[in-house]
């Protein structure tokens, strides 16, 4: 009362004039409140905020300040204002005789612009209220995120995203086009932040246990009592994972649930607004001016909601970026360092799925956390309204919302099941794609498509019938959320008309109770989903709870820092365990290694000898003794661990280049002449797990990284065995051995090359985890014990190979490319560029051995290489281009084509898909028709005929709403049903192109790009597109009624729907542009993460033992950030949409509720209450489709991906009806090549050329020749898994080119080198058609030497092989293979003989049963060890693609050519 006292004192009027601004048609604000009220505010405000804006700008000083031109705009406005003011007050000081309000408001407002003035130069933010535009002038980082220098209105419109947008639709964004993330969001903060708060929990958990339980005494307990209380103490207290992620990041978090709040309270303001809006319609009498600010606040509320939520997901989904970005950190940084027990209790997958799946779902929860209390309180906040319109009668539309939750819940309970059935069938289907596609070669040869192909489509089936159970359930529950509100409002509204005659439904009564039951629609169903999430989300915490509180490996179990002694490795009493449960694997051992040593450690298969070298890297549990290592470790584990990135960065391995010891390693390593076949030299990039190296130039890579890092101690485990003979004597010689590049170093080698243990220092030989006997070569041999007996086992095979390799000497070492890649023919033929690569370096090999003098031979050699690389530069260019080509998938940018949505249309049946369209417009002219209806039945009120309408009304309203439910669910099953069909058809033509397709094809393009057809792309047609265009199509319509019905209740709002159409497709084409890319990006930068991560995990022992843990890390998060990079963008670009898109919905209303003002004379309430009503809820339904119309762009596209290689080229066909030979062909087995010539692909080389021979049935024909000469080749064209280019082959005077790809393949028998098994019965991989009986079966094992082994087994012929057969041995699968051949036995045989794979007994068994049941057949045997095929009728010697020699053995021998050179370096001549 003082302050109006004060204020009508001031002003000089005895009464405040009220009047004026309510009671009249003009409406105008009273001077005085001009003058006070709206004048002091503003100054408060700025006199309030500024010491805090002075102060943040103070604490964040960044320097010098720069002064744009709006800065100095402002600065001169502001002086302008402020003179203004003063002119003012002397105007009224000369005027004189005013109140004194004329005087106070322009000296106030003068003070504060004198303060304003001053500030400008230094803090130009507090220029004015202008400053809502003001930027900050500080200097960013280049292409920094614009979000931190953007102004007020700038950051609550999103308007500083509008950059991006546009640059997104100009062209397809880029990684370079995208800002650097912010800081704050960065790992670099957020893991440590996280990190922090969990080492504080496990902190507290230790603290509590210790209080819980004290350390025990001796001898007070039992150890059964001990163990009881251990158990329990796990038990007693974990720490808490929830709460580190609370306090890290909840106080963030609670920014959004202050949003939330306030949005919640604002919702329930357009409801009251509508009410008095109806209420406006209905009075006659009340000025217009009332209803344009009804119109008015409506779109202000509105507008205020649309900024106030989005500010709401802004800070949910930046928390749950932050919670992924910080969990996949410290999961990641825990990985590096668990122990080996932990590690065998989560696989590298489950570790994988822990950040990919675990950290989306948290990731997930977050955005909808908040619907935990704003759903029930957004409840109550309804049912308070809505008690205060229908009284008790709500209590019946509350029951059936009520009812409706168990029958969703019920229906969420199936689709789950479902679905978890469903991806079992998934997951079956693909491991059997992958399996098919790994061994698609051999399917081919052995004309075995069909069988796999009716597996496939049988799990196809299942899953194709799961998911039309699940469509059942899609179209039941579609129905119930479609129907629920309106069921709601028919039992509300039918109790309420009917338990009292007084209660009238009108328009106010109706529309508002129907826009709150809108309001309350949305917190029922999400409430569901939300407990849900939290249960997924609650598994998923304690996963990586567990994870996170797994035993990490004690950091000092190895003294670093031994400097004392002269032993540079020493281990005293070492006794050492994997894991504190297991058993000790290593006892009592005691090792002392001199500074400058070579140890070799020897000893029998798993006797502990890798696991010396762990506990010397500190990866075992030391359970006694001491571990001491001087100085800094390299360490080549048994099997290589190669990084995906180029050869030069495995070597490299984060150290300094230097040219010239580069070269050296690489010489040492027997690398050099590796680098000429590989297609881009050094540079060339490495797959995954060294996908494109061979296990030679793989381990080679290994040794040349440890070489290379220079350090004090060298730890090589077993390093030579995946090498051949004289590779592995060229390494020992010049790295490892007295006179290598490592003579002065520590080295410990674990071998079982006999050959090298002369020239070591000292031997250790290991016998069941214990040292056994340790000293030098010749002492151990005069003590006659364990080592004497090793060396017995082990000498005859390896001084046999050790012969071999000394005979070779020089001429061997330029057969290095033969080792690179002899063990990897298939790869090397299915790879024509590295042929092409190798091939020209063999012709320049030819040429340069040709030189009789060794030495200068490797000069020349050397020299010719670098002449080469300057003359051959051109050649070279070219194949690593078309290298390019092979693995560069097509990434899709720009719009989809048009075409792509008229081939699914067509996959789902052009009639179907306009019934679908026409149900859907029929359920929406019922929706409108119930709505129309219910406005009408409002109107008896008006006409005071309610009572004798209401059955009637009750009646046809439940009619209309009822068919809307069932229309509903008929088009959404409808749909269904064309997308299952749909489906279907587009996999099982993707399926019959991929078995038709030629080998060429599988060749050029990995096997990752194919699977991923069947996985990702098929899962999406599946499931992802059939819910994008059911939600598309729903918010079409619902668009669609809405405009229907505003224009038909106020026909002029059709003048407003062209801008604001414009307006929208304008919006949505900026936003889908971007989003799209953006979603691309994020989704290409996403798989590095989890790539580098299994990776990592595979070698952590090698980074750690190099000390490379914080270079990988910080990989990881470089990785992490630049996915989060994209990820950020896509966030802000969906606020922004949702802001433009919620502007124009706003829009909507507020002209629906200004034309219904303006015709208010010509209109009924219940017109106005439908039209405004569904204006209300257009908004949402705008936002809806426009991501719906992104997401099914983005979706479509895999249609276009599934198309695209269901097109490819396809291969002869498999039967030719009029051309079928006689079953019993061929009968002789005669084979004609007639002037043959063959290439790969189109537009390379030919492979072989003009090759003419003659083959008479029952001849046994040798095929030798180097590397890339063709042998593979010829095999392959008898297939006709290659095509002739020019001549043809004859069986039997039938030319093969003629026949069906079926009818030839299965008359032929093939052993291929590697032998392929497939998961399922040992019955089916050997007999798929079951064309033979069980005897049949069996006598094929025995022949094959296999009937022990698989009698032995309990399944007998049903054994389970598991995948690629990884539980046979490889010996058995060859053997397996041979069965194969023994069951099919056809005239022709042709054996691509197994090499490095097989042990020599094995090799012997397999020639021995050729030579015997082939007796008669004619069989071609591609050779690569020469004594199995001494005794062949004839050898045909292949040279660059020509045949160079064909004769008998002895013949070729004494012509003394290529067999000759080749006999004689395998020591078979003299």
């Amino acid at each position: 009362m003082c302050k109006i006292h004060f204020i009508v004192l001031a002003c000089g009027f005895d009464h405040p004039v009220a009047n004026q601004t309510f009671n009249s048609s003009r409406p105008d604000l009273p001077e005085c409140f001009q003058l006070s009220v709206l004048s002091w505010v503003q100054c408060i405000y700025l006199w309030a905020v500024s010491p805090i804006y002075i102060f943040c700008l103070k604490k964040n000083n960044k320097g010098y300040i720069m002064m744009s031109v709006l800065n100095r705009f402002k600065t001169v406005f502001g002086f302008l204002l402020w003179i203004v003011c003063w002119t003012d007050l002397f105007y009224t000081l000369h005027e004189g005789n005013r109140p004194p309000i004329y005087y106070v408001t322009p000296l106030v407002l003068g003070m504060t612009m004198v303060r304003i003035v001053e500030a400008c130069p230094l803090y130009p933010q507090l220029t004015s209220l202008a400053s809502c535009y003001a930027h900050f002038p500080f200097s960013f980082p280049q292409n920094s995120c614009p979000e931190a220098t953007a102004g007020f209105l700038s950051r609550i419109t999103f308007w500083w995203f509008t950059s991006l947008a546009m640059k997104g639709y100009k062209m397809p964004l880029e990684a370079k086009d995208l800002w650097s993330l912010n800081k704050r969001d960065s790992s670099k903060v957020m893991v440590p932040r996280l990190l922090r708060e969990w080492e504080k929990e496990q902190a507290k958990a230790k603290r509590y246990n210790k209080c819980l339980f004290p350390p025990l005494g001796e001898g007070e307990s039992s150890p059964e009592e001990v163990e009881v209380l251990l158990s329990s103490q796990k038990v007693t207290h974990q720490p808490s994972f929830l709460r580190a992620l609370i306090k890290t990041f909840g106080p963030y978090f609670l920014i959004g649930s202050g949003y939330k709040l306030l949005q919640d309270a604002i919702t329930f303001v357009n409801p009251q607004l509508l009410k008095m809006l109806i209420s406006f319609i209905k009075a006659k009498d009340v000025p217009n001016w009332w209803g344009y600010t009804l119109a008015c606040l409506m779109f202000f509320t509105a507008l205020l909601q649309t900024l106030i939520l989005h500010h709401h997901f802004q800070y949910c989904f930046v928390t749950g970026m932050n919670v992924r970005t910080a969990v996949i950190g410290a999961i990641y940084r825990k990985a590096l360092v668990i122990t080996n027990a932990a590690k065998r209790s989560s696989t590298v997958g489950e570790v994988v799925n822990l950040m990919s799946v675990d950290a989306q779902r948290f990731m997930d929860l977050t955005t909808f956390l908040n619907m935990l209390w704003s759903a029930p309180l957004q409840i109550m906040l309804a049912l308070y309204f809505l008690w205060q319109i229908l009284g008790p009668s709500v209590l019946a539309g509350v029951a059936v919302m009520v009812m409706l939750i168990p029958f969703n819940a019920f229906i969420a309970m199936k689709t789950r099941a479902y679905q978890v059935e469903q991806m079992q069938h998934k997951d079956a289907r693909i491991k059997l794609m992958n399996e098919i596609l790994n061994g698609i070669k051999v399917l081919k040869l052995y004309a075995w498509e069909n069988s796999f192909k009716d597996k496939v489509l049988a799990i196809r089936q299942k899953e194709l019938n799961v998911l039309r159970k699940t469509a059942y359930l899609g179209a039941l529950s579609t129905m119930a959320w479609t129907s629920a509100p309106f069921l709601v409002a028919l039992t509300t509204f039918a109790v309420y008309v009917t338990v009292d005659e007084n209660n009238i439904l009108d328009a106010e009564t109706a529309f508002v109770s129907i826009s709150l039951f809108n309001i309350l629609r949305f917190p029922l169903n999400m409430l569901p989903q939300v407990i849900s999430s939290m249960v997924q989300a609650s598994v998923s915490l304690k996963r990586v709870q567990n994870f996170l509180s797994h035993d990490e490996l004690d950091p000092d179990s190895v003294n670093r820092k031994n400097s004392g002694t002269e032993f540079a490795v020493a281990v005293v009493n070492g006794k050492f365990t994997w894991g504190k449960e297991d058993p000790p694997v290593l006892h009592n051992i005691n090792v002392m290694v001199p500074q400058g040593s070579l140890l070799a450690v020897v000893g029998h298969v798993g006797c502990g000898k890798s696991s010396l070298i762990s506990a010397l890297l500190g990866d075992m549990e030391k359970l006694e003794g001491e571990v001491s290592v001087r100085g800094s470790v390299a360490y080549v584990p048994q099997q290589a661990w190669i990084q995906n990135a180029t050869l030069r960065d495995n070597i490299l391995f984060g150290n300094p280049y230097n040219e010239q010891k580069y070269r050296s390693v690489l010489d040492a390593c027997a690398l050099t002449p590796d680098l000429q076949v590989l297609p881009g030299g050094d540079m060339t990039e490495i797959g995954e797990k060294g996908i494109n190296l061979s296990g030679g130039q793989r381990q080679r890579v290994s040794l040349a990284r440890a070489l290379y890092n220079d350090a004090d101690v060298y730890l090589l485990d077993d390093p030579l065995s995946a090498v051949d003979a004289h590779v592995s004597k060229h390494i020992f010689d010049n790295l490892i051995g007295p006179e290598g590049a490592l003579k002065g170093k520590t080295r410990i080698l674990v071998t079982h090359g006999i050959s090298f243990l002369p020239q070591v220092d000292n031997i250790m030989v290991m016998v069941d985890g214990r040292v056994s006997e340790m000293g030098s070569y010749q002492d151990l041999l005069k003590q006659n014990g364990a080592f004497a007996e090793f060396l017995r086992n082990y000498a005859l095979e390896d001084i046999t190979e050790e012969d071999e390799a000394t005979g070779r000497l020089i001429e061997d070492e330029e057969l290095f490319p033969d080792d690179a890649l002899s063990n990897h023919t298939d790869m090397v033929d299915s790879e024509p560029m590295i042929n092409e690569a190798k091939r020209s370096f063999m012709r320049q090999m030819s040429i340069m051995s040709g030189d009789g003098e060794n030495s200068r031979s490797r000069s020349v050699r050397r020299h010719g290489c670098s002449q080469r690389r300057h003359s051959e530069s051109q050649e070279k260019k070219k194949p690593r281009e078309m290298e390019k080509l092979i693995q560069a998938e097509t990434a899709e940018t720009g719009r989809v084509k048009g075409k792509v949505y008229l081939e699914y249309v067509r996959a789902v049946g052009p009639v179907l898909s306009v019934v679908i369209c026409f149900l859907y417009g029929c359920q929406s002219a019922a929706a409108i028709g119930t709505n129309i209806w219910l406005s009408e039945w409002t109107n008896d009120a008006v006409t005071n005929s309610t009572i004798e309408k209401v059955q009637m009304r009750v009646g046809v309203y439940a009619a209309l709403g009822f068919a809307q439910g069932i229309l509903v669910m008929i088009a959404s099953f409808t749909l269904a049903m064309g997308n299952i069909g749909a489906a279907k058809k587009l996999h099982a033509n993707l399926l019959t192109n991929k078995f038709h397709t030629p080998q060429s094809f599988f060749d050029t393009t990995p096997i990752g790009r194919i699977i991923n057809r069947f996985s990702k792309d098929i899962y999406v047609i599946d499931e992802a597109l059939p819910s994008t265009v059911l939600m598309f199509l729903g918010t079409f319509f619902v668009s669609l009624s809405t405009i229907i019905v505003i224009v038909s209740s106020t026909p002029i709002f059709a003048v407003v729907i062209i801008p604001l159409a414009v307006i929208y497709v304008f919006v949505q084409r900026f936003y889908v542009a971007t989003s799209r890319q953006l979603k691309r990006l994020e989704s290409v930068s996403r798989s590095p993460i989890y790539s580098h991560f299994s990776e990592t995990v595979t070698g952590c022992s090698v980074i750690r033992a190099y000390g490379r843990h914080s270079a990988f890390v910080l990989m990881s998060d470089t990785k992490v950030d630049e996915n989060q990079k994209s990820y950020y963008p896509g966030i802000v670009s969906n606020r922004w949409l949702g802001v433009r898109i919620e502007f124009i919905g706003n829009c909507i209303v507020l002209f629906a509720a200004l034309f219904a003002v303006t015709g208010k004379d010509s209109l009924s309430p219940g017109l106005v209450g439908l039209s405004v009503s569904y204006a209300l809820q257009v908004t949402m339904s705008l936002n809806w489709m426009v991501r719906m119309t992104s997401e099914l762009e983005n979706n479509i596209v895999a249609v276009e991906r599934v198309k695209e290689y269901s097109e490819t080229k396809t291969e002869a066909p498999w039967e030719v009806e009029d051309k079928k030979p006689p079953p019993e062909w061929p009968m002789l087995g005669n084979v004609e090549f007639h002037d043959y010539s063959v290439r790969y692909r189109e537009g390379l080389d030919l492979v072989l050329k003009n090759i003419t021979l003659n083959v008479k049935g029952g001849e046994k024909i040798g095929i030798v020749g180097r590397t890339g000469a063709g042998k593979s080749s010829m095999t392959l064209c008898l297939f006709r898994l290659l095509e002739a280019a020019a001549g043809e082959i004859t069986i039997d005077e039938v030319k093969i080119s003629e026949l069906g790809l079926h009818d030839l393949r299965s008359k032929l028998t093939i052993i291929p080198q590697e032998p392929v098994l497939f998961s399922g019965t040992l019955r089916m991989n050997l007999d798929p058609f079951e064309r033979y009986s069980d005897e049949e079966v069996w006598k094929a094992l025995e022949l094959s030497h296999l009937h022990k082994f698989v009698r032995n087994q309990t399944a007998k012929l049903e054994l389970e092989c598991s995948e690629g057969g990884e539980n046979l041995s490889v010996g058995q699968r060859q053997l397996v293979c041979l069965a194969r051949a023994l069951l099919r036995k056809s005239r022709i045989l042709i054996l691509d003989e197994a090499t490095a794979a097989i042990d020599l007994e094995t090799d012997d068994l397999i020639q021995s049963t050729i030579r015997t049941q082939f007796e008669d057949c004619t069989v071609f045997t591609i050779a690569h060890r020469l004594n199995t095929i001494m005794d062949y009728t004839r050898v045909l010697v292949l040279d660059k693609g020509r045949i160079a020699e064909f004769d008998t053995p002895t013949n070729l021998i004494s012509q003394r050519g290529i067999f000759y050179g080749m006999a004689k370096d395998a020591g078979l001549a003299q």
